[in-house]
């Protein structure tokens, strides 16, 4: 690479550096969310000094094409960020029962299968996998913990992992007294410990649209009924929406992620999270916050749960450690606050406890720091394939399609032109050995017919930009197809 630097030219050296970045990002020889070379490796590889690739790096950083990345370098920007995001949906007009199982179960199994590229799983640890670490702390943590390690757990939880998980949310202003911290198996037991605190079947539940399929699952086995509040992809929940359909239903409890959304993964500002507490509590409403994503944020500090923003005591806040942990480990937790005796009595029925080797193992994981460090890491490489796959949406899916920006999280979601259905989409992408999730399952209403969601908490590989090219010429046939139909 010596040779293409010519010290005889006219342009000043720097500009020669910027330029064969730009070429080589043209060429495709670097692709969006790819780090570029160090400073000092970048210029060794050209023969310049390293101040000169460092004016060529602030010349393109200031031009849009690459940023800078705290304590880990720069890295080539994804195209433009004015591309079209999915569309403002409408409010449900009345509330509805559910019936999603069949096609969660058919998905389900498809993303177990061997060889299938797991698009269809929100699973961001795979991108960067503390098996190693949690190995080396599990073996510590059964020599230490002798005989106790086969008996059972305290009910409530370990409590050495109860008091990590209080001083870390003194981080963001919330105080948590010890018996309102429960520890569940997983955010989904918590999610229903926490709708069985305070619903009844037949009570009606705003959920966000589109939301987590294991939400609206949740909903339909305790025979509760949904009604669908539209989400901004950036934004969150459309507040004016919300306060209109608390006006006309009888709403008993809200289940939000104020935090990163699952499948959009949308970010409430703070004033809007306190503006959204301060209306559900004047209508004393309960917000069921599920908070599985709030530490995988890209930008900024970690925003604040919407338990914060409580005067009257109506949040209660449910998380896990399966998006940035282990998610086989199976554990959760939920800050019961005054629902904190009626939801141990609903833990003691459903489980009597969580394990107690696997609770034992994240403290001391949480206590090392090795949690955080890994954390850090994670949000880097997520934020990096985010970007990667946008880049291979826009390129080879579609003309029309439209696509979300995630602040945060594994997921990606997709919105395809008329003509393509994404259920379709989701049988004929598995004969290829590509599973996916169809937007239908994120609906209580079967809304979003042509959306799917696109896990990037993978490690990046060819054979995934492989599959993802392979999906867009599959969603363009199925489009023909429905051209030449009509």
């Amino acid at each position: 690479m010596s040779t293409i630097v010519n010290r005889e030219k006219t342009e000043f050296l720097y500009q020669q550096v910027a330029q064969l970045i730009r070429e080589m990002k043209a060429q495709n020889t670097l692709q969006a969310g790819q780090k570029l070379p160090s400073l000092r490796n970048m210029a060794a590889k050209l023969n310049v000094s390293i101040p000169t690739v460092k004016q060529a790096y602030l010349e393109l950083e200031q031009q849009g094409l690459i940023e800078a990345k705290s304590k880990s370098g720069y890295f080539l920007k994804a195209m433009d960020s004015q591309y079209d995001k999915p569309k403002r949906r409408r409010l449900s007009s009345q509330p509805i029962a559910v019936n999603k199982q069949s096609l969660i179960e058919q998905v389900y199994e498809a993303i177990h299968r061997k060889g299938v590229i797991p698009f269809g799983i929100a699973n961001p640890i795979a991108a960067c996998s503390t098996d190693k670490a949690l190995a080396r702390t599990m073996r510590r943590v059964m020599t230490m913990s002798g005989h106790q390690g086969i008996n059972y757990g305290a009910m409530d939880g370990f409590a050495p992992l109860k008091k990590q998980l209080i001083y870390r949310y003194l981080d963001v202003g919330i105080g948590v007294d010890f018996d309102e911290l429960i520890i569940t198996n997983g955010a989904q037991e918590a999610l229903a410990i926490a709708l069985q605190c305070v619903a009844k079947p037949g009570d009606v539940i705003a959920i966000e649209s589109p939301t987590y399929f294991g939400i609206i699952e949740l909903i339909e086995n305790l025979g509760l009924k949904a009604i669908e509040i539209p989400i901004c992809s950036e934004k969150g929940i459309w507040l004016e929406d919300l306060s209109n359909a608390l006006q006309q239903h009888t709403i008993t409890a809200c289940v939000f992620s104020t935090a990163l959304n699952n499948p959009v993964g949308s970010l409430m500002p703070e004033q809007n999270r306190a503006d959204l507490v301060a209306l559900l509590e004047s209508h004393d409403v309960v917000l069921i916050e599920d908070d599985v994503y709030g530490d995988l944020y890209f930008n900024g500090p970690r925003g604040k749960p919407a338990q914060y923003y409580s005067k009257k005591g109506l949040v209660i806040s449910c998380a896990s450690f399966s998006k940035t942990a282990a998610p086989s480990y199976r554990i959760g937790w939920l800050i019961a606050g005054r629902y904190a005796q009626k939801a141990l009595g609903l833990k003691r029925a459903f489980s009597c406890s969580s394990p107690l080797l696997n609770q034992w193992a994240l403290s001391e994981f949480l206590a090392s720091g090795d949690y955080d460090r890994n954390l850090v890491k994670l949000r880097q490489i997520l934020r990096s394939n985010k970007e990667r796959m946008i880049h291979f949406v826009l390129q080879h899916f579609p003309a029309g399609t439209c696509v979300s920006d995630p602040q945060g999280g594994c997921v990606l979601w997709v919105e395809f032109p008329a003509g393509i259905d994404a259920t379709a989409l989701f049988h004929l992408a598995l004969m290829h050995n590509i599973s996916i999730t169809p937007g239908s399952m994120f609906s209580a209403s079967n809304k979003y017919q042509r959306c799917v969601r696109l896990s990037y908490g993978l490690p990046w590989r060819d054979e995934v930009e492989r599959a993802l090219i392979k999906l867009g010429e599959l969603a363009a046939s199925l489009q023909m197809k429905k051209q030449s139909a009509t």
